[in-house]
């Protein structure tokens, strides 16, 4: 019997991560306020959104995949840029520093709902605001968390990862897949879905 799993996301990364599994989906944008409450830590903030997306769909008897992506540097979380001089401002701060990038990551069929957070540890290169604006000029640091992607040109701005590189694109795989046998989908499972 194959897996019905329901993808509460727009992300087209995370989309592509589940296509390479070979897992069967659909996808339903999740409607939750992202908001940042006060004093809110970073991994609270990553891990309530991500329940938050999971319990915004009403669906029984399928399990809901819900994540939310976040960059940190030194406690200042970098979400999605509101315009490309902000995602200036993001790249420019991260440039030649290390920095956190955080993934809370839901599972949830009918009323079980689990939870947890990858944290990958992000170092860019030296860059100067030549490099930094060309980059903003391909358009690929819009709707990304921290302005940038790992997938695509943002590979050539990063000198190393610390972690897991799929939690960086948006979706810890290997957790993902450790989550699901708490509903009882193994590797097995999927493979002879």
């Amino acid at each position: 019997m194959p897996v019905k799993i329901i993808l509460a996301s727009g992300s087209p990364r995370r989309k592509e991560l589940l296509k390479s599994l070979g897992i069967e989906f659909e996808i339903i944008k999740p409607n939750a306020d992202e908001k940042i409450l006060n004093d809110e830590s970073p991994e609270n903030l990553c891990k309530r959104l991500a329940e938050l997306k999971a319990n915004s769909i009403n669906i029984s008897n399928k399990i809901i995949l819900a994540a939310d992506t976040i960059v940190v540097i030194e406690n200042e979380i970098l979400g999605k840029p509101k315009n490309r001089d902000d995602a200036f401002r993001m790249l420019n701060l991260l440039q030649g520093r290390e920095h956190k990038v955080l993934t809370g990551i839901a599972l949830r069929e009918n009323n079980k709902l689990i939870s947890d957070v990858e944290i990958s540890c992000v170092k860019f290169r030296e860059l100067n605001q030549a490099q930094i604006k060309a980059y903003i000029s391909s358009g690929e640091c819009d709707d990304k968390a921290g302005a940038y992607a790992v997938q695509g040109l943002g590979s050539l701005l990063i000198e190393y990862i610390k972690g897991d590189y799929y939690n960086v694109v948006g979706l810890p795989l290997c957790k993902f897949g450790k989550m699901l046998n708490n509903f009882n989908i193994t590797l097995e499972n999927l493979l002879n879905a």
